[in-house]
């Protein structure tokens, strides 16, 4: 049967925290009335996270494992289980679920509805940021929604929330010419959105941050930063098919 939705989650070196990952996606998709399949994508991780998936795989049948063939980024591992997806409406998550899973109906529901994008949002009024990350964290998440504002694209308050959805149609267009394979991923893959005239939705959301969370403060958002700048001319040089005129959605 092919599935309706299809949750792609990275992971790299995530053998400690999968188990209970999967275990709340499970039984949060047995409440639906929805066919679903979940897909782990490993990074080229140098623990046991292989084995983990592959062993609840084996009782579970909705949930597979593709193995990169070297640890390649969050962007390039999200854009392998975007290609093996077949559902009709796509979300990636992190692995550490910062986001419930349980808000997954909120993404869904615009999509439904005819948008092309769907994102969870710490950048809105209405959000509720349960566990806060370090104070240098959030500060130089602002510092970076702002530069991606000056040096990329506008109009959404939060790019690097990581609970995101979209159509299939969407899914098939941006992602098999994403060039950007680390943290910044998110910018070019909106911006994709944006550019090709799809409707992007901010959805407030629940946060929850984990403490186990890997990001370097300086190492990785100087990398972001330089990705950052290089997206608009990415994008030029390998540009986004452009979308049917019945198919396309007016932006945000």
């Amino acid at each position: 049967m092919t599935p309706e939705i299809s949750i792609v989650i990275p992971a790299f070196n995530e053998a400690l925290r999968l188990p209970a990952t999967l275990d709340r996606v499970e039984r949060h998709l047995a409440t639906i009335n929805a066919p679903s399949e979940v897909i782990v994508v490993d990074d080229g991780s140098r623990d046991s996270t292989k084995q983990v998936v592959r062993e609840r795989a084996a009782r579970w049948p909705q949930l597979s494992l593709i193995v990169a063939e070297r640890n390649g980024g969050k962007g390039g591992a999200v854009r392998l289980g975007m290609a093996a997806a077949r559902g009709r409406y796509r979300i990636f998550s992190d692995a550490d679920l910062s986001v419930p899973i349980d808000d997954m109906e909120k993404l869904l529901r615009p999509l439904r509805a005819g948008a092309g994008v769907a994102i969870a949002s710490r950048g809105l009024r209405e959000s509720q940021v349960e566990l806060h990350q370090p104070w240098y964290r959030e500060t130089m998440g602002k510092i970076f929604n702002r530069l991606v504002r000056i040096f990329v694209f506008g109009g959404v308050k939060d790019t690097q929330c990581g609970f995101k959805a979209f159509t299939a149609e969407v899914a098939d267009r941006v992602f098999p010419e994403l060039q950007t394979r680390g943290f910044g991923f998110d910018v070019e893959v909106l911006y994709r959105a944006q550019q090709a005239g799809y409707k992007i939705v901010e959805i407030p959301t629940r946060w929850i941050n984990s403490p186990q969370s890997r990001v370097h403060p300086i190492r990785d958002s100087t990398m972001m930063f330089l990705e950052l700048l290089a997206i608009p001319g990415r994008v030029r040089k390998h540009p986004t098919p452009a979308a049917k005129d019945d198919q396309r959605q007016a932006s945000a």
